[in-house]
């Protein structure tokens, strides 16, 4: 699953793939830009180092109704995962995400 950053708009791409993991952002933003909006869309806060810390509440939130029984248990299972990597925060209520740029 990815969040796509479009024009004003946010979505979540493909939810029920919970093996990867990124934003992708249009071209030509620069950081403030982006963590403007990433702030104005729930979607957390931009890293120094490019990453995006995304909360979990905002996964919840934008795959709500487009997900199968068995999601749940899959997203916990890939927080537990990154867990282990080291890529939530010290709560675990917030994912790190790599952040990918649109090529067009």
């Amino acid at each position: 699953m990815y969040f796509r950053i479009t024009g004003d708009s946010v979505d979540l791409v493909d939810p029920q793939d919970v093996t990867a993991f990124h934003v992708l952002c249009p071209p030509g933003l620069d950081g403030d830009e982006l963590a403007g909006r990433l702030r104005d869309a729930g979607l957390g806060e931009l890293l120094a180092d490019g990453h995006v810390m995304v909360p979990v509440d905002a996964v919840r939130r934008h795959a709500a109704g487009r997900v199968g029984p068995t999601w749940e248990q899959d997203l916990a299972g890939m927080i537990a995962y990154a867990t282990r990597e080291g890529w939530t925060d010290e709560t675990g209520t917030r994912l790190r995400a790599h952040l990918e740029r649109a090529t067009d």
